[in-house]
């Protein structure tokens, strides 16, 4: 089992942007000290008092620079915001400046917010999605290439470098809404799921889908699942319990303000949005952490992450440690500290 680190690089109200940056590769390169496996840098826009992580891609070539093991993760990077060509380069020369340790997570994001910003409808996200993954795959794997699509077209044209993995590296798709699931097991990629606007019981649920799209496509084996989950470890229950509170719900209300701008967004899509936006705007800090996330000493934070991998089977845990991006830093880093080395041995 692999465990990783996800990062927002969160800049609330007060805290300069240079500190935001200070601070989260601080706990990049005490993640490799300490023994993580993996780090996953989100992409975020327009997220003022949130976070300064919207080019993921540059902060990945740094931290190839400033670390040797690691594995560095996009997660995920949201590609109909991206333009292909420009996208396949940058991924691939990370992929070099990394020798190889970058793994890609895609995705379309549940925030239309993103969208408008670029003057993107979101109702064309599933399309644009499809269509810049076919065009990266062809960039990678064709010495040269013509591609007509609906949103681009290109005539006889070799993308260099390609990547240092043959043929490419690990791409991860995101799913979010239930009907992603089967897709992204039908495609035959690896899956990655963060229940934040859904539940761990609707987590549950869906997944059979994506193992069902799999074996309906005939794909070997069962697919390979990724999960990232706001985690948080204190010495004691209680200090796990009341030390991220206050930042956690500040996240989940700000999301629950997000998904609310269903603006361009299909009908069905807007209502499943929409539902799942006022259970966000309502939910009680007993239902996070019954349903959202896993915090508590070693001991319960380990007992119940076995739980979870009995039921949902995942290879890979992305550990968000400072959910709602409020947590003082120190304490990020002690929960850090507490994970890899009480938590991390009871799973392995």
């Amino acid at each position: 089992m692999e465990f990783g680190l996800f990062t927002e690089f969160q800049c609330p109200a007060g805290m300069s942007e240079a500190t935001a940056f200070d601070e989260s590769m601080a706990e990049m390169i005490a993640a490799e000290a300490l023994g993580f496996d993996a780090l996953w840098l989100a992409e975020l826009h327009f997220q003022k008092d949130r976070s300064v992580l919207s080019s993921p891609l540059v902060v990945a070539g740094a931290v190839a620079t400033r670390t040797q093991r690691i594995k560095i993760g996009i997660a995920v990077q949201v590609l109909p915001l991206s333009h292909p060509l420009r996208l396949a380069e940058d991924v691939a020369t990370v992929d070099h400046l990394s020798k190889g340790r970058l793994e890609f997570g895609v995705g379309r994001s549940g925030l239309p917010g993103h969208y408008r910003g670029f003057n993107i409808a979101y109702g064309e996200s599933r399309e644009r999605f499809l269509e810049t993954l076919d065009v990266l795959v062809k960039a990678w794997t064709h010495d040269r290439f013509s591609h007509e699509g609906t949103y681009f077209q290109f005539r006889d044209v070799c993308v260099m470098p390609k990547p240092y993995q043959k043929p490419y590296p690990r791409v991860r798709i995101a799913a979010t809404t239930q009907d992603t699931y089967p897709l992204v097991g039908r495609m035959g990629f690896p899956v990655f799921v963060a229940p934040r606007t859904i539940s761990i019981s609707d987590l549950r649920r869906f997944i059979g889908g994506y193992h069902d799209g799999w074996r309906a496509a005939n794909h070997p084996g069962r697919g390979d699942i990724a999960i990232s989950l706001p985690v948080y470890v204190a010495e004691t229950d209680r200090r796990a319990r009341e030390e991220p509170e206050a930042s956690t719900m500040h996240f989940f209300r700000a999301i629950s303000r997000a998904l609310q701008m269903t603006d361009g967004a299909p009908a069905q899509t807007a209502e499943a949005r929409d539902g799942r936006a006022q259970r966000l705007g309502t939910i009680s800090y007993d239902d996070v952490l019954a349903e959202q996330a896993i915090y508590g000493s070693p001991e319960a934070v380990a007992d119940r992450l076995l739980a979870l991998r009995e039921e949902i089977g995942f290879s890979s845990l992305s550990a968000w440690m400072n959910a709602g991006g409020q947590i003082p830093h120190e304490r990020v880093l002690n929960s850090m500290r507490l994970f890899a080395d009480r938590v991390i041995p009871r799973l392995t």
